[in-house]
């Protein structure tokens, strides 16, 4: 009863969270690191609108995050006017969007009308009609193989007691569960040579960065840091390196992750070992819950927030 009724609170936390923040006169800003050079840059600020979760393409051109329900794009080199993204019917799309390796496909989590449970759909990068892939919810998307067979994801099952990882292949079908320990399970996604499913539990106390074979065996903690909770590991494309968000332990409970806090982007080897902070940022929920990695390897685009009086 306990572990449901942590769910259950982590769910509504999130939801409130993100709530909040929308009735929040919130300023986003889309910035860059460059892994390189060691330099933050602003690509454009969002004076009163809530982005989040960029994705770089692959051909290099574009970012593409969510706001209000809606994708849209914009150019990392260029930044005018974003680009609304055609999603047909599926309007309430949240952070959890991820492309495809071959750069032809996006995948979205959107809450569906009749329940407004999120579900995964499928749908070609330049817009279109979404294309249901899973049926039960809620499902929430986080990582698409290199092959471009199957699909990632964390989903509430068993009466919505325990978020576990589960994969489907990306043109429908039965799901499979990889995951069976206890508490919150979240953010997996694969590795470029496919091998690898980097994901976040909370399975010893804090939530910590973990690594598993694309089977779901060998399931290994790669963080062990007992002052903050890490989520969201995204490799690099040359997968060399892992960039992860933590919170500082007592900030919140181990099992969320909401908006509007201090928070850290570190980077580490993707083989494990020592991290590097390298952004200190107010955000959290939005800054950076997909891969937003450049296909070069050497940048990533994330969001920091600013609440305005």
């Amino acid at each position: 009863m306990k572990k449901a009724l942590l769910t259950l609170v982590a769910v509504l936390c999130a939801i409130c969270c993100a709530d909040a923040q929308q009735r929040t006169k919130t300023t986003s800003v889309l910035e860059i690191y460059d892994v390189t050079t060691g330099t933050r840059t602003v690509l454009k600020e969002f004076p009163n609108l809530l982005i989040e979760a960029p994705n770089w393409t692959m051909d290099g051109k574009w970012l593409i995050f969510n706001s209000r329900g809606r994708l849209y794009r914009i150019s990392p080199t260029n930044p005018g006017e974003p680009e609304l993204i055609n999603t047909d019917f599926a309007g309430n799309c949240n952070n959890d969007h991820v492309l495809s390796f071959d750069g032809k496909s996006i995948a979205i989590s959107h809450g569906t009308k009749e329940d407004r449970r999120s579900r995964i759909y499928t749908l070609p990068i330049e817009g279109g009609t979404p294309r249901l892939i899973t049926p039960l919810a809620p499902s929430y998307l986080h990582g698409w193989s290199p092959d471009g067979k199957m699909l990632a994801y964390c989903a509430f099952r068993d009466n919505n007691k325990i978020q576990d990882i589960y994969v489907i292949p990306a043109e429908g079908g039965e799901e499979i569960r990889l995951t069976t320990a206890e508490g919150l399970d979240d953010g997996p996604e694969y590795s470029p040579d496919g091998k690898y499913i980097w994901f976040n539990s909370v399975r010893t106390g804090l939530m910590q960065v973990w690594r598993m074979k694309a089977d779901g065996s060998e399931q290994t903690q790669m963080t062990f840091d007992e002052n903050s909770n890490a989520w969201f590991p995204h490799v690099s494309p040359d997968g060399k390196q892992v960039v992860y968000l933590i919170y500082h332990k007592g900030d919140l409970e181990p099992h969320q992750h909401v908006s509007n806090k201090n928070v850290e982007l570190r980077l580490m080897s993707a083989e494990g070992g020592d991290y590097k902070t390298v952004v200190k940022l107010f955000g959290g929920q939005g800054t950076i819950n997909v891969n937003s990695w450049s296909p070069d390897s050497k940048r990533f685009a994330f969001v920091s927030y600013r609440l305005e009086e």
